[in-house]
């Protein structure tokens, strides 16, 4: 049983049955009935046409539940009428699927469920063990979803600014449940990229390439978190890296600039030290100042203050962090890294510790408690 293939088949053969009139949120649900169908039948009886097979599969169980609908017969004689025999259509809906399902008028966890079944493949209860919530939850939250964009028209969906943000979501959920959330969110990017041929949606294949050649590295066998400072380079995956330096630089030759190539930029930069002491901070904090001007973004700032004091010293570092509003997400987990540096470990500890009590999850608690106390094992002396 091939379920790659199936997830890979979804879009299209959702764009199958809108092509004849289906409505998107009804022809999600046919495709999802035909491909619970494929998982019980092919595994004995493999389709020569597995394409072919679930449009068939699916224009039937869009029929079974279009005729008993009395309510629309007047829309019932305008699309239910069987297709001519002969191949199957090869229209390829893909790329409007994706802008329809990250459509701007849903919210940001409604956009990625969507995206996940229609143009994942993945079923509802995957869906929902992927982001630890019921699977009545999910199922809610997509019908809602689907509802949401049955009013858009299937030629003017969003746009792909949308779904990049929609991807990186998805790909910064990392592997939860039984379902590898980062590596999907690369075979969807993937895609994107070879129909939008677009510089921005090929920066952000590249910075989750590049950000998952490290994947290995960053926890130890216990589950605690290993800064990128820390890590064992040799166990970074060098050939995504050399196809994420690859494809940014394809992309940065057409003189575009955006922010996924900028972030894309500043991990090629970290990939390509083969030690942390050879990493090029200043050519970092060049980027960082790019990113910023592209987005004035309060995180991108706290960041590249963190950058300017490893390129410019801690003291430098800590001016550009005076700058930077103290709200921000990790403000204090930086700040404390630079008081280290600086040699003002009481400062640091204590911001470690107030680092450790906001993090956003577990792993980084305990990661910033332990900070916390081996400074202040060193402040005891």
């Amino acid at each position: 049983m091939d379920e790659l293939l199936l997830r890979e088949l979804t879009p299209a053969v959702i764009g199958v049955l809108v092509h004849r009139g289906v409505d998107f949120a009804t022809a999600e649900d046919a495709v999802q009935e035909a491909l619970i169908e494929a998982t019980r039948t092919w595994p004995g009886r493999p389709p020569a046409d597995p394409k072919a097979w679930l449009v068939a599969v699916s224009w039937r169980k869009f029929l079974d539940v279009y005729r008993s609908e009395v309510a629309r017969r007047d829309r019932e004689q305008r699309v239910v009428v069987e297709p001519p025999p002969g191949e199957t259509e090869t229209a390829d809906d893909t790329l409007r699927l994706f802008l329809l399902c990250a459509h701007p008028s849903l919210t940001p966890t409604s956009a990625v469920a969507l995206t996940l079944r229609a143009i994942g493949g993945l079923t509802t209860r995957q869906i929902a063990s992927a982001y630890l919530v019921p699977e009545a939850t999910m199922a809610q939250r997509i019908s809602r979803a689907k509802k949401t964009v049955s009013g858009v028209r299937f030629e003017e969906p969003g746009d792909l600014a949308t779904v990049r943000r929609v991807l990186y979501l998805v790909f910064n959920e990392g592997y939860t449940g039984d379902v590898d959330l980062a590596a999907e969110a690369i075979r969807l990017t993937r895609q994107l990229a070879g129909m939008s041929d677009e510089e921005e949606t090929a920066g952000l294949l590249a910075l989750m390439l590049l950000h998952h050649a490290r994947r290995s590295a960053r926890t130890r066998a216990d589950g605690t978190l290993v800064p990128l400072a820390e890590q064992d380079r040799s166990r970074w995956d060098t050939s995504l890296i050399a196809e994420g330096v690859g494809i940014l630089q394809a992309a940065l030759a057409r003189d575009r600039l955006g922010e996924f190539q900028a972030q894309a930029a500043i991990a090629a930069l970290h990939a390509d030290a083969v030690r942390v002491e050879e990493t090029d901070w200043v050519q970092i904090v060049g980027w960082y100042d790019e990113l910023l001007r592209l987005t004035g973004s309060p995180v991108v700032a706290l960041n590249r203050a963190v950058a300017v004091g490893e390129a410019d010293g801690p003291a430098a570092g800590l001016a550009a962090l005076a700058a930077v509003d103290p709200g921000v997400p990790r403000y204090c987990a930086a700040g404390a890294h630079l008081h280290e540096k600086a040699g003002d470990l009481e400062n640091a500890a204590r911001m470690y510790a107030e680092a450790a009590r906001s993090a956003p999850n577990l792993a980084e608690r305990q990661h910033l408690a332990r900070q916390a106390a081996r400074v202040s094992q060193l402040l005891r002396g």
